[in-house]
């Protein structure tokens, strides 16, 4: 059943792309001829390129495009979802649609005046995009699976209204990168460095506060008690969580693309920093309340509050780097 589907699918998929070719060259020689491109996406009623005339047509060919994207991506997006919902490192996914759909509200104007100029070589991204989605699924490699949708997502635009309206919504769309979790290997390849690199960072900092600490690998033995930097202690979390959130905040308050750069390459270090410091307070109350006096809300406390102090930490960064930009050379005298 699932292959008679699936054919079906496909017969009209490559119907529908064959009629949109064939609308692509039509329109090509009217704007040849005419020489006058649409005004934006709002006027793109008044030539062939939508085959649509009316507000309706148009809203029904984007629900005909929602409902096929759907269809290909429905189990990608439930097992992506159910992801964010029972990972914690990847809870913040729930946030990035939302913020990327609000960055495309506050731009509208901006994005309604691009002109509308369908291109064919969206055709090509697309079927690419879709390329990627099979070979993920079939070799179990979600996070193929899941990047071909931004793929296909920005193939859908050249092909509909071209390349300047992608450029317009590039931002939104390639924020959405910060919704996909990272592939297994690549995962694991960066906690157990963080792991080790925190444990040290901790044992550093208890020592240096007087309590007397040993360290072996990713355990920490102090006098009382045993802590051990599992891969949750790693520090992935934040990093993950913190980087979308600072991408975010650079593109609405930063204009200057080097400062951006610098506000997101320090976000690593400084979130190191502060799982190290967050360590060195677990160990901390580990020692003068005993074991256990850094589970429960105490755990799920300093993480919040060593988490508000990474970000607040890129929000000095920020200022500095604003304060830095009055300061100039004099001119030397005459």
């Amino acid at each position: 059943m699932s292959s008679i589907t699936n054919d079906n699918l496909w017969s009209r998929l490559t119907h529908g792309i064959h009629m949109r070719v064939s609308e692509e060259v039509g329109t090509a020689t009217r704007l040849e001829n005419d020489s006058q491109p649409f005004a934006g996406w709002g006027d793109a009623n008044q030539a062939g390129l939508w085959s649509v005339t009316s507000t309706t047509g148009r809203i029904c060919s984007l629900a005909l495009l929602s409902a096929l994207i759907v269809i290909l991506y429905g189990r990608v997006l439930v097992s992506m979802a159910g992801q964010w919902w029972s990972d914690p490192n990847y809870g913040h996914g729930f946030l990035v649609p939302v913020f990327a759909g609000y960055l495309l509200w506050r731009e509208r104007d901006r994005i309604h005046k691009v002109p509308v100029q369908g291109s064919v070589w969206g055709l090509p991204v697309m079927l690419s995009a879709i390329g990627l989605l099979i070979l993920g699924t079939l070799g179990s490699e979600h996070f193929t699976a899941r990047i071909s949708l931004l793929f296909l997502a920005s193939g859908l635009i050249v092909f509909l209204v071209g390349w300047q309206a992608l450029r317009s919504v590039a931002f939104p769309l390639g924020y959405l990168v910060c919704m996909i979790p990272l592939p297994a290997l690549v995962y694991y390849q960066l906690t157990f460095p963080l792991q080790l690199l925190a444990s040290r960072l901790g044992a550093s900092g208890l020592v240096a506060l007087g309590v007397p600490t040993v360290r072996e690998g990713n355990l920490l033995y102090l006098p009382n008690v045993t802590l051990e930097v599992v891969e949750a202690c790693s520090g992935v979390r934040s990093l993950l969580s913190l980087l979308a959130a600072v991408v975010g905040y650079v593109y609405l308050s930063e204009p200057r693309v080097w400062r951006r750069c610098v506000l997101v390459a320090a976000t690593v270090p400084i979130v190191i920093l502060s799982n190290g410091l967050r360590l060195v307070a677990t160990g901390v109350l580990s020692y003068f309340f005993g074991p256990g006096a850094e589970a429960g809300l105490a755990h799920t406390g300093l993480g919040l509050m060593f988490f508000a102090l990474a970000f607040l930490s890129i929000l000095l960064v920020h200022r500095l780097l604003r304060r830095s930009k009055g300061k100039s050379v004099p001119n030397p005298a005459h």
